[in-house]
């Protein structure tokens, strides 16, 4: 787990050094146990390390094959490296090093760009090939690990972070107002832009290739996408077994570090079916928790502190356990740093997040968390209600469309955006982002069935991505490595198999619940539909205490709705309620006071588009007012 950034001059310009360097440093929390860069006939390499494996020097990087004709500058962690390089030494490959940054090179040697294919593991990386003198830019098939470049046609930038590009002077702060009608709608982004004009992220199993003295060959290339089969004739317990040896064995190979491992134990099942298979087959394990003050909270956040769960399976399978317990205040003390680290915001509250990975990185430098559990095994049953009943594939679109309009719907856009950074949402608007990522989806089929595998689709693409971005951003501000086991090649391939009657109980009750409603009716929800992922709790019954395996979905969410409306209101009146506040170039005074008001009031829950208000005000502040000092720093 590292951080990288580089620049290319598809004409061969040279790269300035100190420029390079801006950028390697821009990242350097990402990789306080080294750094190097590496330049030559208009290509630099810049890297800032994390020693998790093989913490000699022969891990050093940016790092070069034996023969000296290939450079790679690498972030992630290629779980099966070692099977890897067993198979590239009967071809003939020699090692150096006991690392997986070196089977990547001679996996590329043997295999050229394909051998993304046959990585298991989470990466980002680029390679250029001196003989050829070709690029490739790389990420891995869920995205785990962030990759953001900017191509003018003549000069290429690249790192794991934005603010690398940043440090170069070409790069000036500007919104992206595509980008901006995205976040505003979904609280998140679902094509390749981000805020910053100009600055892409490389989307999920993509590589990007170019090679020198030839501008037209940029391009890009899916190399892998998920594949739905729906398996007839296999008997649960089967499906129930399988899960567990594949389960097994995804912790075994994530657990692989020259460090100490521990683990995300928020209560929930995802975290706590990690942190059980941990302890089960490892001693001594470290877990962490991020609880909260309920004091002023009220109805259903009543039951958002999950700690009292958490410490009865961490006595249960006796992990070291630490605790971090968050109040109202602890929101406004966090929000500039952590925006700086997000720079690409999405999804919802996360600070909670920045603060437990704070706590484990006190103790460990690698931490196993319970992301992707929901996604590949439909913990949400409540989203995919539309997935029941449709007449045509159209009208399908058009209703999950119109439910992941979180913040902002289409009917109201023109009442929430200025004029002029209306015309530019309206552009690109965030209604094809939506649709684009469906078209890669074939609608032969109908049934219920059919469509809840279409939703699983879609989340998997864009929901599931920006909680990995999130994730990656909060983890590496503390130098902290964050592992998926549910995200290992082999258990996503089951999952995808698995039929969707043994994920979900009841697909023709499924009910419509507002994520915003936090009242009654999603108490009445739980009680009458349970709570997806069948399959994996029956697996994980066989190892949690009784009734532990079956508790109800509870995401992993402070108290805001009470927050926002009591302790942290003066602040969000401070923040948003100025004349000078930079939100209203973008955004109509009248539509931010409404939600404030409605929020404060208690007539509408706007706790979603509240925090992204927050974020996007600190944004503004951190990257664009604040970017001669960005440019200074670079000088």
């Amino acid at each position: 787990m590292c951080g990288i950034a580089g620049i290319v001059h598809v004409h061969g310009a040279r790269v300035p050094e100190g420029i390079l360097r801006a950028m390697t440093d821009a990242v350097q929390h990402r990789g306080p146990d080294g750094e190097g860069t590496w330049s030559e006939d208009g290509v630099g390499f810049g890297h800032r390390r994390l020693a998790i494996v093989d913490l000699s020097d022969a891990g050093h990087q940016p790092m070069r094959s034996t023969d000296g004709q290939l450079v790679v500058t690498y972030n992630g962690e290629i779980y099966n490296w070692r099977e890897l390089r067993r198979e590239l030494e009967r071809k003939g490959a020699r090692f150096r090093s006991q690392s997986d940054t070196e089977v990547i090179l001679e996996a590329y040697r043997a295999w050229g760009a394909r051998c993304v294919e046959r990585f298991n593991g989470m990466f980002a990386f680029a390679l250029y090939d001196r003989r050829t003198r070709r690029l490739l830019l790389a990420r891995d098939r869920f995205g785990q690990k962030p990759l953001y470049y900017r191509w003018d046609g003549r000069t290429l930038l690249f790192g794991s972070e934005i603010k690398s590009l940043l440090r170069h002077p070409a790069v000036r702060v500007a919104v992206d107002p595509a980008a901006l009608g995205e976040y505003f709608t979904f609280q998140n982004v679902f094509s390749d832009a981000t805020l910053f004009a100009g600055i892409k992220l490389l989307p999920r199993a993509r590589t990007l290739t170019l090679t020198m003295g030839d501008p037209a060959s940029f391009a890009e290339r899916q190399w892998w996408d998920y594949q739905f089969t729906d398996e007839r004739g296999v008997a649960e317990e089967e499906y129930v077994e399988e899960l567990d040896r594949l389960f097994r064995q995804a912790i075994r190979r994530q657990v692989q570090a020259d460090v100490e491992v521990g683990t995300y134990l928020s209560g929930g099942i995802d975290s706590g079916a990690v942190t059980c298979l941990t302890a089960a087959q490892f001693r001594d394990v470290k877990s962490f928790t991020a609880g909260f003050d309920l004091s002023s909270a009220s109805g259903l956040e009543l039951g958002f502190d999950e700690r009292a769960r958490a410490e009865q399976l961490s006595a249960a399978y006796r992990t070291e356990h630490y605790q971090v317990v968050l109040k109202a205040g602890d929101m406004e003390r966090v929000l500039p740093d952590l925006v700086w680290h997000l720079e690409d915001l999405r999804v919802g509250q996360s600070y909670p997040n920045y603060y437990v990975a704070r706590l484990a990185s006190r103790f460990v430098k690698v931490v196993l968390a319970g992301t992707g559990g929901d996604e590949i095994f439909a913990g949400y049953p409540w989203r995919y209600y539309r997935a029941v009943r449709n007449a045509n594939p159209g009208e399908y679109i058009d209703k999950y469309l119109a439910y992941w309009q979180r913040l902002v719907p289409e009917h109201v856009r023109g009442r929430f955006f200025r004029p002029e950074v209306q015309a530019g949402v309206d552009a690109t608007p965030p209604e094809q982002a939506f649709r684009n990522v469906l078209r890669r989806r074939s609608f032969l089929a109908m049934t219920p069935d059919d469509y809840v595998n279409h939703s699983l689709y879609f989340e998997l693409s864009t929901f599931l991505h920006g909680l990995l971005v999130v994730e990656d951003k909060l983890s590496m501000a503390h130098g902290l490595e964050t592992r998926v086991p549910f995200l290992d090649n082999d258990l996503v391939d089951f999952a995808l198999r698995v039929p969707v009657r043994h994920k979900l109980r009841h697909v023709d009750r499924l009910v419509r619940l507002n994520e915003n409603d936090l009242g009654a009716k999603a108490e009445r929800y739980f009680n009458e539909t349970g709570d997806g992922k069948l399959i994996l709790r029956k697996t994980l019954a066989r190892y949690v205490p009784q009734g532990y395996a079956t508790a109800k979905k509870q995401g992993f969410s402070a108290p805001d709705a009470s927050w926002f409306r009591g302790p942290s209101i003066n602040y969000i009146r401070q923040l948003l309620s100025t004349r000078t506040a930079g939100v209203y170039d973008f955004i109509e005074p009248e539509a931010v006071r409404t939600i404030l008001d409605e929020h404060e009031q208690g007539r509408t829950n706007h706790r979603l588009a509240i925090w992204s208000l927050l974020c996007f005000e600190t944004w503004l502040r951190r990257f664009r007012d604040g970017q001669s000092a960005v440019a200074a720093a670079a000088a």
